[in-house]
């Protein structure tokens, strides 16, 4: 775990009480956390337990059926007679600029240079101008050791320069909080090292992040918080001392997968 670093206790993100379901199948059961500036929080949990489709619903990509969403004390989403209740578009839209995100399959755009893809939303989304876009742009490249790749495509970059991409695109918004739905399960061993100290260099500069990952040792070691879900509910929350010493049978059992 990390140092007991003074931090700003401003609530980035809170939800209360989200619920999802498809086709009948309920995903998220009743799902309720808030997230302070500077924290690094790891969900952990068996395949199928909701912790992507809580991503997805916390930034936006699919509509929650019910509870909160909040984002520096701005609601997003709440619930009315019964059913879940979204901000106008131009309120989502600011709200929308406070977070990130970056995928397990890196998603860029196979047509764009690595420079086009990380300032295409700052320019078109953001209005950013084009100059200073690509400044940041090109400080980024140099922070994530990339600066050599800005006019490459990705089908031209390795699996763990793509992540390293995406990860540049998604901070090139400035967002205030950053979420990562397992950004190594779609690389080798070799590649995963590469992403994870990118991950930890920006836990060191006090970014706030919300990580989706089966890398027990990592999250260990560089989280605030562990959040262990299961069957859409949160089973187990705390330190990574807490958590890993857990008498929490189904965590323990979890955690011991990754262990042997």
């Amino acid at each position: 775990m990390r140092g007991n670093m003074e931090r700003d206790s401003n609530i980035l993100l809170e939800i209360n009480h989200m619920r999802k379901g498809f086709d009948g199948l309920h995903v998220l059961k009743d799902i309720s956390l808030s997230v302070r500036e500077g924290e690094v929080i790891s969900i952990i949990g068996p395949s199928g337990s909701g912790k992507s489709t809580l991503l997805r619903c916390a930034t936006m990509l699919e509509t929650m059926d019910g509870g909160e969403l909040s984002y520096l004390s701005e609601k997003a989403a709440w619930e009315e007679d019964g059913r879940c209740v979204y901000a106008p578009k131009n309120k989502l839209k600011e709200i929308h600029k406070h977070f990130g995100l970056v995928f397990q399959n890196f998603n860029l755009f196979p047509h764009y240079s690595v420079m086009k893809n990380i300032i295409d939303a700052p320019v078109s989304v953001d209005r950013i101008p084009k100059k200073e876009a690509i400044e940041r742009a090109e400080k980024l490249l140099l922070q994530l050791g990339l600066s050599d790749k800005a006019d490459a495509y990705p089908y031209q970059l390795s699996g763990g320069q793509q992540q390293r991409v995406s990860i540049a695109r998604a901070l090139a918004l400035q967002p205030k909080i950053l979420f990562f739905d397992e950004p190594t399960s779609a690389l080798d061993p070799e590649l995963t090292g590469e992403v994870l100290k990118v991950i930890k260099q920006l836990a060191s500069e006090q970014m706030t992040m919300i990580i989706v990952t089966h890398e027990m040792q990592f999250a260990r070691e560089l989280s605030d918080r562990i959040i262990f879900m299961e069957q859409g509910l949160i089973q187990a929350e705390g330190s990574p001392e807490e958590i890993f010493a857990s008498d929490n049978e189904r965590v323990r059992e979890f955690i011991g997968k990754f262990q042997s």
